[in-house]
């Protein structure tokens, strides 16, 4: 199989542009004609399904949230980026685009990425428009703050709660489509499979999660807006219905999945506390921008209240070892460098797994109301769950799982290798390489649904005039219902002894032990060796309660798992194939003398796009990544 990104020839800040002016269109006479399918309703869904729906497309949008306002794209805190350079500190497009290149090590392609930082203009505007609440400077001017990786204040914000913001905004403009008819909304509806014909994806079946009923939909078009699969290590800072199914389930039909090992650690999360614990709580990288990241200097110390330890004696690390960005290195760098320090055993809180982040100087020089202000929510949001006031006394934190740069490998119509199937958001691979920055989430996910789909997808449509619209009747249709219907007995017949969810934490602890914060050879051969068994032992003693006819939370999770158990060995086997280290992806083998990571670009200059194996073994595909306006250095933020 070769693979075609069908990326744009010209100079890059004109491809988009050429883009446009030459893509296929669609006349509004014949939009109406279509039906499409959009799975999930976060930003990339909810803005995809809103804005085909206000061309003209009829859409059929599901999500398995109650309310497509319920998304997890709710759970965004710090910002969105957008390289309107409204503080005149020296931002631009290229500089933007360039960021992201640098900030994902040199493994993302320039064409999707640069388009990205072009669109990402439009977008605050759009949000304007739609009522978004951002924050304001005095003048009436919207406000913009820092992130990591950057060195220019390019995020818009509302608070710590932009995404709840944005998602609302691309609510009402969803909830004003569904009263014209144009969206049909499935909510409590969750995707188990895809539907192929004549080798496109034309529907998808789907179960009802409050009645248990199994039906299909047939489409023209189908859209996976799905989010990532950071749940494969139980602890997570996803909310817990987050999973790897419907992008899975493609890749079983032949989707290529790209770049598994890239998944990102956000340093800024609370502490695990106790084994009882099924998710994590993340703050707001936004809050690095104000506070200070240190440990004590001596191991004697850790156990001392933080006033305690005098200025001499604490290491404010990341302004030690990165003085060209200090608190504002990006995820990857900080949680690795969180998680030395605590490994060197100077880490605080219970079982020495945090470090302090520090608000003290921020509140003596700005003042309490405006740190009040700019982080309110979250602090109160820290309180609440720790028990501990920030204002007089440091968070502590701790590195997690938070956001996947993999997923299903698009070209630049943001379609898969599948014809028919595109991928939007955290649920494509196209524009973070191997690490995210900060506030970037949002930026591509909304990107992605109000102004690259709406012009992309033309080019698969125009295909399908006068072809023969296939319906649920259509035999691809009954012999997946089947198989679905016979994997949810499957799950039930099995009446084994053990939980599912007890399955799904032995799965996260060994992913996260073997292919987490750092991976090495012998710990994923081990990984790779354990996965498999403990699937069989999955498949022989897992105990799923209740009926398929009903609401059954334990039959939902016991499929998402089952995917996991598979998804997992794809991960480990991705890592190990990436003889390199890269942003997320830390392979301990390959770092320099400093403990920094060290890129192979001789030999994984690539996108590693992995095929199903239909029980041969997964088969690895390389897309290979071609610079032409940036030169890949090594990546410095000293």
């Amino acid at each position: 199989m070769t693979l075609d990104s069908k990326s744009p020839t010209g100079p890059l800040e004109k491809q988009w542009t050429t883009y446009k002016n030459s893509a296929k269109l669609i006349a509004p006479n014949n939009k109406r004609k279509f039906e499409l399918i959009v799975v999930g309703s976060g930003l990339a869904g909810a803005s995809a399904a809103a804005t085909l729906a206000e061309q003209g497309f009829n859409i059929k949008c599901f999500c398995y949230q109650d309310s497509p306002r319920r998304a997890h794209s709710i759970a965004a805190q710090g910002g969105i980026n957008a390289a309107k350079n409204y503080q005149n500190d020296g931002d631009s497009i290229y500089r933007l685009f360039y960021d992201t290149i640098k900030g994902g090590d040199f493994r993302s392609r320039e064409s999707n990425v640069y388009r990205l930082a072009e669109v990402s203009s439009a977008i605050i505007d759009q949000c304007v428009a739609q009522g978004v609440p951002f924050a304001r400077e005095y003048g009436g001017l919207l406000a913009n703050r820092s992130f990591g990786g950057a060195q220019v204040s390019r995020t818009f914000y509302a608070r710590g709660q932009t995404g709840q913001q944005l998602l609302l905004g691309a609510y009402q403009e969803m909830s004003a489509q569904i009263a014209r008819g144009q969206i049909r909304m499935f909510p409590r509806t969750e995707m188990l499979d895809l539907v192929l014909i004549d080798g496109h994806a034309k529907g998808i079946i789907v179960r009802d999660m409050v009645t248990g009923e199994i039906s299909s939909h047939a489409g023209d078009a189908v859209l996976l807006c799905t989010g990532g699969y950071g749940n494969v290590f139980y602890l997570s800072t996803n909310a817990k219905g987050c999973n790897v199914t419907a992008t899975y389930r493609a890749h079983k039909h032949g989707a290529l999945f790209a770049n598994p090992c890239y998944t990102q650690i956000h340093p800024t999360c609370i502490p695990v506390s106790g084994d009882y614990q099924s998710k994590l709580t993340l703050m707001s990288e936004s809050l690095r921008n104000d506070g200070r990241v240190w440990v004590p200097k001596r191991k004697e110390d850790c156990g001392k209240n933080p006033a305690e330890i005098p200025e001499d004696a604490r290491d404010y690390y990341l302004e030690r070892k990165y003085p060209s960005y200090g608190n504002l290195a990006p995820r990857d760098i900080s949680s690795r460098s969180a998680k030395e320090a605590c490994d060197d055993g100077r880490g605080v809180g219970p079982g020495g797994r945090g470090v302090y982040l520090d608000f003290a100087d921020s509140i003596a020089r700005l003042g309490l109301d405006t740190v009040q202000e700019r982080y309110g929510n979250l602090f109160e949001m820290y309180q609440n769950i720790t028990g501990e006031n920030a204002y007089e006394r440091p968070m502590r934190i701790y590195p997690a799982v938070h956001y996947t740069m993999g997923g299903l490998w698009v070209d630049y119509n943001l379609m898969s290798n599948v014809p028919g199937l595109h991928v939007l958001g955290e649920a494509n691979f196209s524009d973070h390489g191997a690490n995210r920055l900060g506030a970037s989430a949002l930026m591509q996910g909304l990107a992605d649904g109000y102004f690259v789909i709406p012009y992309t997808i033309g080019e698969y449509l125009t295909t399908q005039f006068g072809k023969k619209k296939a319906g649920t009747s259509h035999p691809a249709f009954t012999d997946a219902m089947k198989a679905v219907t016979g994997r949810t007995r499957k799950f039930l017949d099995i009446q084994g002894a053990r939980s599912v969810d007890s399955f799904h934490r032995e799965l996260g602890l060994l992913m996260w032990d073997k292919c987490g914060m750092a991976r090495d050879k012998a710990g994923l051969t081990e990984a790779l060796e354990k996965i498999p068994q403990l699937r069989e032992e999955f498949w022989r003693d897992v105990r799923v309660l209740g009926k398929g006819e009903e609401l059954n939370q334990s039959l939902e999770k016991a499929g998402r798992v089952a995917d996991f158990m598979e998804f997992g060995e794809l991960m480990c086997r991705d890592a190990l194939e990436r003889e390199e280290s890269c942003g997320g992806h830390f392979r301990s083998e390959y770092q320099t003398g400093e403990g920094e990571a060290l890129r192979n670009d001789d030999t994984c200059m690539h996108v590693a796009c992995w095929q199903y194996g239909n029980g041969g073994g997964p088969k690895l595909i390389k897309e290979p990544l071609v610079y032409e306006t940036v030169h890949p250095a090594t990546r410095s933020y000293k």
